[in-house]
Parts: structure tokens; sequence; C-alpha cells
């Protein structure tokens, strides 16, 4: 079965919230939802990379982003292709305060919760997207 969706998190590199986001997606393409969801570098995307572009473009793509900025979402849409759902590290972090990462290169045991509460949370709203489509 060909995997569905495409799991897009920001390139926040050295960022906490860009290693939280895609810790979450990790987890959620290795043991959650392995035979569902596929993910890439969203570098790829934001070069032009045929292969990335038609990755996207063939499936119904959810963006993670670390920050305000959703540079994950506007890559995306920049390449043509509306995103099924975008959802920021932030919101998993307001409704989880004492989940603080202890910093930007170790994240520690709360960064590594709220990651997994995120990947909970992708989980969820991947069955939402794929519901609708």
């Amino acid at each position: 079965m060909e995997k569905k969706v495409l799991v897009l998190p920001c390139s926040g590199i050295g960022k906490a919230f860009g290693e939280i986001g895609r810790q979450a997606v990790y987890e959620l393409v290795e043991d959650l939802r392995p035979d569902d969801v596929a993910t890439t570098c969203l570098g790829r995307l934001m070069v032009d990379d045929p292969e990335a572009k038609a990755l996207v473009q063939d499936k119904i793509v959810i963006t993670i982003d670390g920050c305000t900025q959703d540079c994950a979402r506007k890559t995306v849409e920049s390449s043509g292709k509306k995103v099924g759902s975008a959802l920021r590290v932030i919101e998993a972090l307001k409704k989880n305060r004492d989940l603080k990462p202890d910093g930007i290169l170790e994240l520690g045991e709360p960064g590594f919760k709220l990651a997994h509460i995120l990947a909970q949370r992708l989980n969820e709203e991947i069955d939402c997207v794929m519901k609708k489509e």
C-alpha cells in the first residue's frame, strides 16, 4: 500500500521548537504510522528538487512549524499544493506549559515528552485528513 500522507516538519535547525517538531515526525513515521506516513527534507522542496515536489503533489500534506513564520506551510503552498493541515509546536507547548525543553541542543526529558504529545496530536490529525479525502 502506498503511503497517503506526507508530514513535513520545519527546518528550524538550532531551534528547540524545530527539533521538537522533527522528533514528533520521526516518532510518527517510525513508530505510530509507518504504513501511512512519509516525510522528506523540507530543504529539498525549497530548492525545487523534482522528487520532493512530486512527493508533495501526490500526497495529503500536513506541516508542523516550530514558530509563527510557518516556513513549512508556506514552502508547500509555494509549490502549488494546499496543505491538508498545518500545526505549530507552540500550540502543544501552550497546552503543556510544564514541558519546556531544556535547551536547543539537548531537549531533555520535558522536550521529548512534548515531542511525544505532538506525535500523538499528529496521529489524530492524520485520521482527520484521511477521512476528508
